[in-house]
């Protein structure tokens, strides 16, 4: 994308929007309108802000860019998740993934163009990581996703999982920033209660988290309870290790008292025996983790993992919760449209 030198519009603070009307000798009410059009009524022109006169549209036009996600493609799943490929005004592809249940429309949003980390079961471990999403875009991804819920299902949207393509905490001001416009009474006004921000375990960011006291709860993707093992499927535990997370799992609640789940991923043969069952639990007793979510493996092309018996995880499921784990088992949504956790690989969709 070419790059016109002009700044954009989203980039800048209410004030500077201010600052520039009065430059201008505009009236003041002006600020309110655009921002409101920003943040509020979606436009992606400037045209579009009809209550504008045709003059000061142009002058916009003329001063900045409003670059802006669309939707490139969409699959709909036979359970009803809906998954969209989203494109980058210079044409790279995100994805996203809304997530119907009877009492709740969940938006997984994706904080980065591929990743970085390699985790060997996740399909976008296998992109390259090409650039940190914006906040305006990630922002973009939920008015989407929002926009489909009530189009699909008359519902809004009444949960947010960063859970999507990439690791947020490594993308941490611009996660935080549009969760910041996401909760805003200017923006979309959601609860930062119904956010959750998922991370593959950045230790030093998960305590920046605590200090900053956010108010949205934090998932860690745990997936083995062993540094060993995790290790073999997670490498950024070679540096982020089991003892390093639990320390800045504790500063982040002892901080923040937010809500704190472990997701574990179950992979046949390799973490679903009860030994492994037994290390997990010695985790969940070391934070004071609400939730274990424990998760259907979904096979991807790039791994061999395979997904454990029926009976090995009801073995699993019963053992945690003898220990009185709080656990709950999360049935794979979107699997026939690689929408469900760890598939997300840009794959060709089909445009809806």
């Amino acid at each position: 994308m070419a790059n016109t030198g002009k700044k954009n519009i989203r980039h800048l603070s209410l004030s500077e929007l201010e600052q520039y009307f009065e430059e201008l000798g505009e009236k003041k009410f002006r600020t309110k309108q655009v921002y409101e059009w920003l943040w509020q009524k979606h436009a992606h022109s400037f045209d579009a802000m009809t209550n504008l006169s045709k003059e000061l549209r142009a002058k916009l036009e003329e001063n900045f860019t409003l670059p802006a996600l669309t939707v490139g493609a969409t699959q709909y799943s036979a359970d009803g998740t809906v998954k969209s490929r989203f494109k980058t005004v210079e044409g790279h592809a995100v994805e996203g993934v809304l997530i119907p249940t009877d009492d709740r429309k969940t938006a997984c949003v994706s904080s980065q163009i591929g990743c970085s980390l390699s985790c060997k079961f996740c399909a976008t471990g296998y992109i390259e990581r090409k650039r940190n999403l914006n906040f305006d875009e990630i922002y973009d991804e939920v008015v989407l996703i929002n926009q489909q819920s009530e189009r699909v299902y008359n519902k809004k949207l009444t949960n947010i999982v960063f859970m999507g393509m990439g690791e947020p905490l490594l993308n941490y001001k611009n996660v935080l920033k549009a969760i910041e416009k996401i909760t805003s009474p200017e923006g979309l006004g959601m609860s930062p209660r119904r956010i959750t921000v998922s991370t593959a375990g950045v230790a030093k960011m998960i305590h920046q988290l605590g200090d900053d006291q956010v108010r949205f709860k934090l998932a860690l993707s745990l997936h083995a309870a062993n540094d060993a093992k995790r290790n073999e499927i997670m490498p950024i535990n070679e540096t982020n290790n089991l003892k390093a997370l639990i320390d800045a799992m504790n500063h982040f609640y002892k901080q923040t008292g937010n809500e704190i789940t472990f997701e574990y991923i179950l992979f046949k043969d390799f973490n679903d025996s009860l030994k492994d069952a037994d290390e997990l639990i010695r985790i969940y007793r070391q934070v004071p983790a609400d939730l274990v979510n424990i998760i259907e493996y979904n096979p991807i092309d790039m791994a061999t993992f395979r997904k454990p018996d029926e009976k090995v995880t009801e073995a699993f499921m019963q053992y945690l919760e003898k220990n009185r784990v709080n656990a709950r088992l999360r049935r794979s949504r979107g699997k026939d449209i690689d929408a469900a956790c760890g598939q997300l690989a840009n794959k060709e969709a089909q445009v809806d």
